[in-house]
């Protein structure tokens, strides 16, 4: 004889399995029981199968999702900025899709309708911190084989992402570290950390490490315009971290290689004047000359010190978390995130300085995750980073075409931000024109943007 409700306790599981996040009364329909019997019947489930969160009528339930077998709670970290961690949340994840990971008590903002911590995907602040772009690439064909995932990070699954992470990711973008072997390797790291390069010996030790990721079979700027990179640390009398990243051009003389070399000094230049608009902050960069190549010295700012952090996340996560939007334009997701209480009006206003500055020296890559933010009650505008004329990058197949310049115009609204980004970026034209690190040929492009710009201004 069949023990009473046995076939409900048969559903209970299939019905969890395919419909995550369900409420109790809903369960209870679709294996029709009663809610009080419904409890009963989740209370003798596995120890640690089921998953639940929200109170009283908010109460959702789902089942457990393993990552490589095993179905135990990730314990999430977050380095303060005296470079200790403490446990933040715990990320669970569910059966079929999505996690859970409550942060309502923490200093990142979450949208409304996840207050419980239940996520359809991965949570955004794990967004930035997936290992993608070149250094990506490069983590995943030197652990690809040892961790079990493709040699392609776009290719990685939600779970692969988390095992992952949980797994290496002890040095990602922000102040989060996810899973205990990650939390190990940071403290082990931290217990003895490397020595940082002096001035004195960063070309030949910045050389040695591009030499070595050439060898490593990553050469070369991406199709998209990506830069080579690697992490290091240096000191410098001013500084505020030895944290840098550090992005490299080729060695040769090649034409794409030297106008590589030439953006990569323009990138240094534009930040310097991005910093003279309002409310803008840039990411502290040098230029280093060493055996042919050009150096980019980028400094972290989401480093304090040695082993000090800042949590930090993109305009990109914000987006897809937050709004949902198919726009890439900075000034209209500001005023979206405005809107949602998360962020001021200054900040919305520097924003629209930065998005025109870049603009008007031609940077035709403002994608969303070339815009950071500091997560808490409001956001606050990171400083800014990529910011260079990469309309005037060399082609995929190696082709430095001439290319016009085409300055985007004001409406009547917009004319007064319009005119102080436009300042920034003359001078920035007039800068570029000059600096004898940059190549003649591009000096004399610059030169004609600088005339073009004033001559647009003076009638706009």
């Amino acid at each position: 004889m069949r023990p009473r409700n046995q076939s409900a306790r048969d559903q209970l599981v299939a019905v969890l399995g395919r419909t995550p996040r369900a409420r109790a009364a809903a369960l209870a329909a679709a294996i029709e029981v009663s809610v009080p019997t419904l409890h009963r019947l989740l209370d003798e489930l596995p120890v640690g199968e089921l998953l639940s969160a929200g109170h009283a009528r908010r109460a959702r339930y789902a089942l457990r999702r393993a990552v490589r077998g095993d179905l135990s709670d990730i314990p999430l970290y977050a380095i303060d900025p005296a470079g200790n961690a403490a446990p933040l949340s715990e990320l669970a994840l569910v059966r079929p899709e999505g996690t859970l990971l409550p942060l309502a008590e923490t200093a990142w903002p979450v949208p409304r309708e996840v207050q419980d911590g239940w996520w359809e995907g991965l949570p955004y602040p794990l967004y930035d911190m997936r290992p993608q772009g070149y250094m990506g690439r490069q983590l995943a064909r030197a652990e690809h084989r040892r961790l079990g995932v493709s040699v392609n990070p776009r290719e990685w699954s939600d779970d692969d992402v988390v095992f992952v992470l949980a797994q290496v990711g002890s040095d990602v973008s922000g102040n989060l570290l996810l899973g205990n072997p990650a939390y190990d390797l940071w403290l082990r790291t931290k217990l003895s950390p490397p020595d940082p390069i002096g001035e004195a010996g960063r070309g030949t030790h910045y050389a040695e490490r591009a030499q070595g990721a050439v060898a490593g079979g990553l050469v070369g700027s991406s199709a998209a315009g990506e830069f080579p990179k690697f992490a290091a640390l240096r000191t410098r009398a001013d500084q505020t971290t030895p944290h840098v990243l550090v992005k490299f051009s080729g060695a040769g003389e090649a034409a794409a290689e030297r106008r590589w070399a030439d953006l990569l000094v323009c990138e240094h230049l534009a930040l310097e004047q991005a910093a003279s608009l309002p409310g803008v902050a840039i990411a502290r960069t040098c230029v280093v000359q060493h055996e042919g190549r050009t150096f980019l010295e980028v400094e972290r700012f989401d480093r304090v010190d040695l082993f000090g952090r800042l949590p930090l996340c993109s305009l990109d996560a914000l987006n897809l978390a937050f709004l949902g939007e198919a726009s890439t334009d900075w000034t209209r997701l500001a005023k979206r995130l405005h809107d949602e209480g998360l962020l001021d009006a200054a900040m919305v206003r520097a924003i629209e300085l930065l998005w025109w500055f870049g603009r008007l020296i031609a940077n035709t890559d403002m994608h969303l995750g070339n815009l950071g933010f500091f997560p808490g009650s409001t956001l606050r505008l990171a400083p800014a980073y990529d910011m260079l004329p990469m309309a005037y990058a060399p082609m995929p197949g190696g082709e430095v075409p001439q290319r016009g310049f085409d300055p985007p115009l004001p409406l009547p609204a917009q004319r007064a931000i319009w005119q102080v980004a436009c300042g920034a970026a003359v001078a920035f034209w007039r800068e570029a024109s000059a600096d004898p690190r940059i190549s003649g040929a591009f000096q004399a492009v610059c030169a004609g943007n600088v005339q073009q710009l004033n001559d647009i201004a003076a009638r706009v």
